[in-house]
């Protein structure tokens, strides 16, 4: 007998497979406006965490009286636990469905907000941003698995990449208006909407259909095979954004040039109008020229960055390095699903984005070391790690397209 959800057959699963039945509802919404509630679901969500952003650095050195770096702690700490729990939540999301998984997101993130309002201190912020690590890995990831069971085939990656863009919209308002609404109101009034926003998540959540559940047929790999050359190639392309985001202001501002400020912002920019414009690239021409064109160019916009003499030969370079970035994540998560077998694709989903968080980390730590000497070099490094990305997206892409027989 033949199941599917939305337009996803299941004749291959393996034997013994449980699959719950999907309900009528499910079987006659079409798969678009699920979709919809879905990316609906994450842009709140990570509203919510943009929100904060501007302003948890205020609460840290005014308010708990602590250091830059524990800043930076505060930061890095969800970080750390989200690339650790994002392939367990690609499991669990196959298994019990994601709405349930996505639902537990963003009910932590709720809580998150109530944490910020406690007079806990510093100790207090971190478990709060350690919870908030949590709940984003569990929303995320099983988003992204609930977006792969509902696409059909020949749009899936631009569809992909279009609940990236979500995540990123939301992570691009969020900064603009927490620094409104605490300008306006107060810290209550930040930590308020940033429960408010996930509760808006969880509302829509329960109007949607759970997505087909593959029980204890879910692999146990936390780092399928799959997973491995996609997530490299994600993780070198990722050096670029991490250069623009921490180092670009100050690049310029070295050389005597103001509005470095710009560079993260055009970036941006160019990142969302050409996810939008040529999403469908990786579905029309494949994985592997979109792959071999997107690193090519990022990197071209990095050289551009690091020779720049005057604010527009770097404006133009933060351009074109966010147009090649952009559809890198879509084409490399298409080799992923292609690649991986129904039962280990939510942790190698989970997995590749885990790579992009590990080399934001590892960009940073390198680049300001290098910093010391010359930003030229951080960007020249960033031009050459994004070189990788092009050396294993294609041979990931050979591989895939082997493997498919094209």
């Amino acid at each position: 007998m033949k199941l599917t959800e939305g337009n996803v057959s299941k004749e291959a699963l393996p034997a013994g497979t449980k699959v719950a039945p999907s309900s009528g509802a499910e079987a006659q919404q079409p798969w678009v406006r699920t979709f919809l509630g879905v990316i609906t679901a994450l842009f709140c969500t990570f509203a919510s965490f943009g929100l904060v952003i501007p302003v948890i650095p205020r609460l840290v050195t005014e308010q708990l009286h602590g250091s830059p770096f524990e800043v930076g702690a505060t930061f890095t700490v969800s970080g750390v636990v989200a690339l650790l729990v994002r392939p367990y939540a690609g499991q669990v999301a196959q298994r019990r469905g994601s709405r349930p998984v996505m639902m537990l997101g963003a009910l932590l993130i709720i809580v998150v907000g109530a944490l910020y309002a406690l007079p806990l201190g510093l100790p207090g912020l971190l478990v709060a941003r350690l919870v908030m690590g949590v709940g984003e890995a569990f929303l995320f990831t099983a988003g992204s698995v609930w977006t792969v069971s509902l696409t059909p085939p020949e749009r899936r990656g631009q569809i992909v990449g279009f609940y990236g863009l979500a995540m990123w919209t939301g992570l691009t308002v969020g900064p603009v208006l927490g620094e409104v609404v605490f300008r306006t109101g107060s810290y209550t009034a930040v930590w308020i909407l940033a429960s408010a926003l996930p509760a808006v998540a969880v509302v829509v959540l329960t109007l949607l259909p759970n997505s087909t559940r593959l029980g204890t047929a879910v692999s146990g790999r936390l780092l399928p095979p799959s997973s491995v050359l996609p997530g490299l190639s994600l993780g070198c392309g990722a050096f670029g954004y991490a250069a623009v985001a921490s180092f670009g202001a100050l690049s310029l501002t070295s050389r005597g040039i103001a509005n470095g400020s710009l560079l993260l912002s055009l970036f941006s920019v160019a990142y969302v109008v050409v996810r939008l414009v040529a999403g469908r690239m990786p579905d029309r021409i494949g994985a592997l020229p979109v792959i071999v064109v997107s690193a090519s160019v990022e990197a071209i916009g990095m050289v551009l960055i690091a020779f720049a003499p005057s604010l527009w030969p770097a404006a133009v370079g933060a351009l074109i390095a966010g147009g090649g970035f952009t559809l890198l994540y879509p084409a490399l998560a298409l080799i992923t699903i292609d690649t991986s077998p129904e039962a280990e694709r939510g942790a190698a989903l989970g997995a590749i984005t885990s790579f992009f968080d590990i080399a934001v980390g590892i960009a940073g730590l390198l680049g300001g070391l290098l910093a010391e000497v010359s930003y030229t070099a951080t960007f020249l490094l960033s031009a050459v790690a994004v070189l990788g990305s092009l050396f294993t997206g294609t041979v990931a892409a050979r591989r895939r397209n082997k493997a498919l027989g094209l």
